[in-house]
């Protein structure tokens, strides 16, 4: 029997809504006790005085790149990074190759996952077939595979069909998934390299206007309204999507959505640049909509942090702007941004702030029991955080195997000290564990 003790961190529990210093008390993979001054009898007694503990965090939007482009990430390395960022589930994207859209695909990741064991992970399914936006996915047989998949996505393509994006959503309702479609029309924005604005002009770079993200989910949200289907929006990034999604929220609209640490903190003026580091897909966008953005975080039109991690090879990133591909780092950094941003600037509490990290995105799919309440009878899916840890980030120090984080050189303030997947260490000190397989006969 394995028995440990956090005593003394400051427990931020959304679920509940404790913000108290209580000690957590961990035996077999369970937590067992939340209170103070516990009796700790033989159990190992580890002191997170000063540290925040938090339920282990969920990134709905990842890319672990495994199959079919390993030379940038798989799924241990992505796993790691997620230990890292004290992340204990991870939702991956479909754009593999072959694509996540067979029960066989989708069953390989999930069980890299459980064969790994430094986070869960939880496959998200293409809405149409090869991603080629015209045929559907057999969404029932995804759904009853052994990765259990409630959540489609052709994520870095939308589906620009209108009655396929229906059909797909009416499909849905059927076991109440989630269609989370890119939001792009793909007619205003061909050629486009940035955000169009002043920027843009005065970069000589095509502009990609902001109308491109918001024309696409105004018609989703017509049709998941029409069908009363789940429908998720992907990486936020303009105010005027954010006013179309908290107008619907409004109207009793089944719609969730998520913002991306980088689009809560980086503006297209460090574009100017040229660094290809920082060119994705929404692209970054100006100081206005960055405070629109961090408005929806705190009153919770915005449910869900998401990284969009998105690793790429050195030798595919480090192009001319023009031709290099979107994409950015985010599992290790997400929490430091999102503290130095936003929780120390006192734009938003921590215990709100935790909430977007974890019962938020629990509440837009199925993540067995991640993001949820710390409480007797729960799996210890944990994270500790320091919330005064000040640290330079050194690509060449982060668990990804790409390099690609746009801040590179930023001193930030707040990192994960421990995480802990099923009351077993994936980072302890700091220092991410070698992981040990889970169960893999069902998904939980």
């Amino acid at each position: 029997m394995s028995e440990l003790v956090l005593r003394g961190g400051r427990v931020l529990d959304p679920a509940s809504g404790t913000d108290a210093r209580l000690d957590v008390v961990v035996r077999d993979g369970v937590i067992t006790e939340v209170g103070t001054d516990v009796d700790t009898g033989s159990a190992e007694v580890i002191d997170v005085g000063g540290c925040w503990v938090a339920p282990g965090f969920v990134d709905l939007h990842v890319h672990l790149r495994e199959p079919g482009f390993e030379d940038a990430e798989d799924v241990a390395t992505g796993t790691a990074a997620a230990a890292a960022g004290g992340f204990t589930a991870v939702c991956p994207m479909a754009n593999t190759d072959p694509v996540t859209d067979s029960a066989a695909v989708a069953e390989l990741v999930w069980r890299r996952g459980r064969e790994v064991g430094l986070a869960d992970v939880f496959p998200v399914g293409s809405i149409t077939k090869g991603m080629g936006g015209t045929e559907l996915t057999e969404q029932l047989e995804l759904h009853r595979s052994s990765a259990r998949v409630d959540c489609f996505s052709d994520d870095g393509l939308p589906v620009a069909d209108a009655l396929v994006m229906r059909r797909a959503l009416q499909y849905a309702t059927h076991i109440d998934a989630v269609i989370c479609n890119h939001a792009q029309d793909p007619d205003l924005t061909a050629d486009a390299q940035m955000n169009e604005g002043e920027m843009s002009s005065v970069l000589g770079l095509p502009g990609w206007p902001h109308e491109a993200e918001e024309v696409m989910i105004a018609r989703d949200l017509i049709l998941a309204e029409g069908v009363g289907a789940r429908l998720h929006v992907p990486h936020v990034s303009t105010a005027g999507s954010v006013e179309l999604i908290r107008a619907a929220k409004a109207r009793g609209v089944r719609v969730t959505a998520e913002v991306t640490p980088h689009h809560l903190s980086l503006a297209d003026e460090v574009i100017r640049s040229y660094d290809p580091v920082y060119k994705v897909n929404p692209p970054l966008r100006t100081a206005r909509d960055i405070e629109a953005l961090r408005t929806a975080l705190v009153d919770g039109t915005i449910d869900a942090v998401a990284t969009d991690h998105a690793p790429h090879s050195p030798e595919t990133k480090d192009q001319e702007w023009d031709h290099a591909p979107c994409g950015m780092l985010g599992l290790e950094t997400a929490f430091a941004v999102v503290n130095t941003e936003l929780i120390a600037a006192g734009v938003i509490d921590p215990l709100t702030a935790v909430a977007r990290f974890t019962t938020g995105p629990a509440s837009v799919r199925d993540v067995g029991d991640h993001g949820g309440a710390i409480a007797a009878g729960r799996p210890a899916h944990l994270t500790v955080l320091d919330p005064s840890a000040t640290w330079t980030v050194d690509p060449l120090a982060l668990r990804s195997r790409s390099r690609n984080s746009p801040f590179a050189a930023r001193t930030l303030t707040g990192r994960p000290v421990h995480t802990l997947l099923g009351g077993r260490f994936t980072l302890r000190d700091g220092h991410v564990t070698a992981g040990a397989p889970r169960q893999t006969e069902v998904n939980a």
